[in-house]
């Protein structure tokens, strides 16, 4: 009894002593360390000296990425896989006054990710090097900074040495970069961690365990208080603790807290909670650390497939890269919000990470949105596939940047799995040996750096099962809570990383063939689909008849050519490790065991062209093009995977007079389809139990295309598309017309020539002009073409199939931003979007 009541005595002091010391008062800072850089592209050397003079250097604010601004060519080292766009040596540099009253804090410059091989130095002083461009890293700039005078910090990035990747990359400071003045005895870097070992609707478990650094010259007893808030900030829970740190040490602190009838996050509900961890030293709060998580329990069954919260759900996803289109790898929060709205409006409920860690951005938005994540580490390990790539550096940076890459996301909600490496050369050998050298194996097992040892054991077969144990242990040090996998095209289950048993779920890039066998060939073990389909399309082109398959190229490794550069968007198109997007979708949907699939890719991307070489220089394979226009199988997808009421005609009805059309329609929530074509019915059209569309061939003749959907009789919907005439008007639609005056946030304005009856015109090429005026500037123009050679930050770009965008970005002050689009023999079009603070 009298142990419990000091006990209570002890925590009441704490509370009063917190309470005291003005809590709710932040004493770490984390501010934006954007702005006004200077850079430089090209190699100069002494640009790590503060002496050197840079004033002749562009200004600018990051995020940056160099490679976007440039002009395509044939000759550019990246090659078409690469985005054909320049690489180089660039060098950033930044002067700025550091407050005196940061005397005697900790400061920290923290990268988000820089492309790639970057170098850093603060007043000449030698920070270090991460080569992997998209991993985030943090650099302690305490010991060299000079308080109430000019500081100057250079970058040098090096993407010099391409091909790197094999998709579009980018180049420079690429991610933000945040300054954060700490308290010597502070939280360490991504120095909490929170599960939820306990998830149900009347009671939650939280588990948090804290690091807490003492950085100050002698040893400190610290409380820590973290405070649980719901999402409208109220208090719904805490935990107080005492803990002793000796000088220069990190002392973890965890605790418990039990919260009654909790908001779990859902797909549909993403709610988030936030842990409050406040750190004080004799009475004095020191310190005040963040982090946001969601309450949800979750497992991947062999049998039932993914179940969140008690109730099956079937991860309905897509991979994607990490480019936004014209805007490059520069990371934009609006933009990557767009293309998950896009995604969730589709009924997406899933993104894979392809093929990296991402930016710390696209995981808030998915806790925020309600995504299941699949995040990746490597493209590949020690095997390299291209000349270039992060294999190089594999053996010697491995552990840093997996580790680093756990530590940074383990605490999303929307984080459901990790994959330690996909489509990495190390599933297959041309050893046959089955026996080990046991000390080699020890040393790689104890996590000791260099696994070339083990192939003087001559089983390279052992290595690599061992190499993927490594991985799969050290994510499960960091992460116990989450199952590993990895992207696997080899289905055989004497590839190496299912031989090592370290992978809690089976992926499969494509083999469809080979899904049923999963069952019988990896028993016990969740399977899910981590890259499937690959078809290939091209928006608002159809090569007929449609029920005529084409597989392009016959094989990976055969050149291709074909006169159009184009793809048929009818679903009958693609490469020929995939499958149509029907196909793979019907196997996924009818069986339980397959807990999903990530449909290879949501959006086009720049680079990898298949089947194109040049001059084609972004991908075919997305739902959506790279502008952000649907292609229309993302209207059979939103048919299958959501409840709203779909009805999608297509193509268009622009063609020449006889010419044999086919027309499908995706439709749902209704017994059946009729066409009509000026007036006149075509025919009834329903869907068999297998089928995701309706088809008509028809002659075509000039007019109107009606189509109408039925339930029970009833017309659920209707769509028309008219022949349209010639090309007569530009009509100018924004994806919104607020945006926030903060030198960020962006505007996607559609552009579409018209007729002057106000129909798409379909062919339409027109070069299209932009004048912009006011309280903003274009960032970015694009039209979803892969072989345009157009610059993307040109004031100017042609329609594609009657449609461009332009990317307007707001600057810092509050007003009007106004847009002109102009072109020969069409109707001017004018725009006013607003922006406030």
């Amino acid at each position: 009894m009298k142990k419990h009541n000091l006990n209570f005595i002890a925590a009441f002091v704490l509370f009063i002593l917190f309470s005291l010391s003005g809590s709710g008062k932040s004493t770490r800072i984390v501010k934006s360390f954007n702005k006004n850089w200077t850079f430089y592209l090209g190699d100069v050397p002494k640009a790590s000296s503060p002496e050197y003079l840079d004033s002749s250097w562009r200004i600018l604010n990051l995020p940056h990425d160099w490679a976007i601004e440039g002009q395509f060519s044939e000759t550019n080292p990246s090659g078409c896989g690469g985005g054909a766009l320049p690489g180089g040596v660039g060098w950033y540099r930044k002067t700025f006054t550091m407050e005196p009253e940061a005397k005697g804090k900790k400061v920290f410059v923290d990268f988000d990710g820089v492309y790639m091989d970057s170098e850093v130095w603060i007043n000449g002083h030698y920070l270090g090097k991460r080569p992997y461009g998209y991993i985030s890293f943090r650099y302690d700039l305490t010991p060299y900074l000079k308080f109430g005078q000019k500081n100057v910090m250079a970058v040098r990035v090096d993407n010099g040495e391409q091909p790197n990747s094999r998709w579009y990359s980018g180049c420079g400071i690429y991610r933000n970069v945040w300054l954060t003045i700490a308290d010597p005895v502070h939280v360490d870097q991504w120095g909490t961690y929170i599960t939820t070992p306990k998830a149900t609707k009347e009671k939650a478990v939280i588990a948090l365990a804290t690091q807490v650094k003492n950085d100050s010259k002698s040893g400190v007893t610290a409380v820590l208080h973290s405070q649980i808030l719901d999402s409208k900030g109220k208090e719904v829970g805490k935990s107080i603790s005492s803990v002793k740190i000796a000088t220069g040490k990190v002392q973890e602190v965890k605790q418990n807290v039990t919260l009654f009838y909790p908001t779990l996050w859902t797909l549909q509900n993403p709610a988030l909670y936030k842990v409050v961890s406040l750190v004080s030293v004799g009475g004095k709060v020191v310190d005040q650390y963040e982090t946001s998580f969601g309450i949800r329990s979750f497992i991947f069954d062999a049998k039932k497939g993914f179940i969140l919260n008690g109730t099956p759900v079937k991860i309905k996803g897509v991979c994607m890269h990490h480019d936004l289109g014209s805007l490059g790898a520069a990371v934009n929060t609006r933009a990557i919000q767009r293309q998950l709205e896009i995604l969730k409006e589709m009924g997406c409920n899933g993104i894979r990470c392809s093929h990296n860690p991402p930016a710390p951005e696209l995981l808030e938005l998915c806790d925020r949105m309600g995504f299941v994540v699949m995040d990746e580490s490597f493209d590949m390990w020690r095997k390299k596939k291209t000349a270039h790539d992060y294999a190089r550096y594999f053996n010697e940076w491995h552990e840093r940047d997996l580790t680093d890459h756990i530590l940074r996301d383990r605490n999303h909600p929307s984080v459901f799995m990790w994959s330690i490496g996909n489509e990495v050369l190390e599933q297959w050998t041309d050893a046959s040996a089955d026996t080990l050298d046991l000390q080699a194996a020890n040393l790689l097992l104890n996590f000791k750096r260099d696994p070339n040892m083990l192939a003087k054991s001559g089983d390279s077969m052992s290595v690599n099962s061992l190499l993927t144990l490594k991985l799969a242990d050290m994510v499960k040090a960091l992460d116990p809570s989450r199952p590993v996998t990895a992207g696997n095209n080899e289905p055989n289950p004497n590839n190496h990383l299912f031989r090592s048993n370290a992978l809690d779920i089976i992926g499969f890039n494509y083999h469809e063939s080979f899904f049923k066998e999963v069952p019988v060939n990896f028993p016990g073990k969740p399977f899910i689909v981590t890259e499937a389909i690959s078809a290939l399309m091209t928006r608002g082109y159809y090569r007929m008849p449609s029920d005529s398959m084409y597989i392009w190229p016959a094989r990976w490794d055969i050149p291709f050519h074909d006169d159009s550069y184009s793809c048929s968007s009818y679903d009958n198109c693609h490469a020929p490790w995939g499958s149509t997007h029907e196909d793979l979708w019907r196997l996924v949907k009818k069986n339980d065991f397959i807990s999903g699939m990530y449909v290879w890719t949501g959006f086009d991307y720049i680079g990898e062209p298949t089947p194109f070489l040049w001059p084609a220089r972004s991908s075919y394979f997305g739902i959506i093009d790279l502008a952000g226009f649907p292609k229309d199988i993302y209207y059979m997808y939103q048919s299958e995977w959501t409840n709203k009421d779909v009805l999608h005609v297509f193509p268009h009805w622009n063609w020449k007079p006889g010419q044999t059309i086919d027309m499908w329609v995706y439709y749902n929530n209704a017994d059946e389809v009729e066409l009509f074509l000026n007036g006149q019915s075509q025919g009834i059209k329903k869907k068999g139990t297998d089928d995701f569309h309706v088809m008509w061939r028809l002659k075509f003749e000039p007019g109107t295309i009606k189509v109408v959907s039925r339930k029970n009789g009833k017309e659920i919907l209707s769509k028309e598309i008219k022949t349209a005439g010639e090309p007569a008007q530009i009509v100018l639609t924004p994806d919104r017309k607020v945006i926030s005056a903060d030198g960020k946030d962006l505007s996607f304005v559609t552009v579409e020539v018209k007729d002057k009856e106000g129909n798409l015109c379909p062919n339409a090429e027109n070069l299209i002009h932009f004048d912009i005026q006011g309280e903003g500037k274009i960032v970015g123009v694009d039209n979803g073409s892969p072989i345009s050679l157009e610059s993307f930050k040109a004031p100017f770009r042609k329609a594609f199939y009657g449609k461009c965008l332009v990317v307007v970005q707001s600057k810092e002050k509050a007003g009007n931003i106004f847009l002109k689009a102009t072109s020969e023999k069409l109707k001017s079009s004018e725009l006013v979007v607003k922006t406030t603070k």
